[in-house]
């Protein structure tokens, strides 16, 4: 069984050598339906993206946007549960063993579904890191620290907030990459200011090596080309689950619209990340 923390690094230091950044494309798992999602999920590589992250669908997603919020709630209605979250992972593996899975969500899930439990079912699934938006450094202890221990990356969120003083602390236990945050507030409702994210990318390359992903508020090829020339990586993700949205029927159904609106907005970020390759 692959370390995930070697799967991402080996993503990055392959990036690097050929002169790009990575796309970090978000996928809620179980929207609009498991089936449409995996679809979904198993396309996302040959589109263009490097890392996939899955969403883990809750009932109460305090950092994020309406978009991503009714996708989750979606999900929950078709029926998506933790485990079946973990089976999809399981099935995109046993087809796709390079392309890095990093699971977002919250911790009431995986408290609930007991944290040696998940742990081990996430290895199984072939999931190489974490990205816990609701547990702090001081809860380390709570599932950052026996997800280490267990081979997994938990990555840790750095926000136009966390200072200098703050800053060890974020990074002093985070693995796989950092995900910098392009601005204060929930995903969705903003957009990415290349200069000033720069500036905050700069200021955390000097304390960590750790390739630095930005996320929120990049929507467009061109906003993921600006992003990805001054950082490691473009994390999207609204613009996916509005892409779902604006491609079901009239009773919130899948069509046979939604996995090639995906898939092409997918394409058409990765040709604005490899566009910021070729200006540099």
């Amino acid at each position: 069984m692959i370390d995930g923390r070697a799967r991402i690094e080996a993503r990055f230091a392959k990036l690097q050598a050929e002169g790009r950044a990575a796309l970090v494309t978000y996928v809620m798992s179980g929207d609009p339906d498991l089936e449409t999602s995996a679809r979904i999920m198993a396309g996302l590589p040959a589109a263009g993206a490097d890392i996939i992250e899955l969403g883990m669908a809750f009932t109460d997603p305090m950092a994020d946007g309406p978009s991503i919020q009714v996708a989750g709630l979606r999900a929950l209605k078709a029926g998506i549960t933790l485990a079946k979250t973990l089976a999809m992972a399981a099935d995109f593996r046993r087809q796709d063993t390079e392309t890095p899975i990093v699971l977002m969500g919250y911790y009431n899930p995986i408290h609930a579904f007991g944290v040696p439990e998940f742990l081990a079912a996430a290895r199984a699934a072939g999931i190489d890191g974490l990205i816990i938006v609701d547990l702090p450094p001081e809860e380390d202890a709570e599932l950052c620290l026996p997800a280490l221990a267990a081979g997994l990356s938990f990555i840790r969120l750095a926000t136009p907030t966390t200072d200098d003083n703050r800053l060890p602390a974020v990074l002093a236990n985070t693995s796989g990459f950092v995900y910098y945050v392009s601005y204060s507030g929930i995903t969705g409702a903003g957009s990415a200011d290349a200069d000033t994210v720069a500036s905050a990318v700069a200021r955390i390359r000097r304390q960590t090596d750790l390739p630095i992903a930005v996320g929120f508020g990049i929507r467009t090829p061109e906003q993921a080309r600006d992003m990805a020339a001054v950082a490691d990586g473009a994390v999207v993700g609204t613009a996916f689950t509005d892409a779902v949205r604006n491609s079901l029927d009239a009773d919130g159904k899948a069509t046979a619209a939604t996995v090639a609106a995906v898939l092409d907005l997918t394409q058409a970020l990765a040709a604005g990340v490899a566009a910021s390759a070729r200006e540099g």
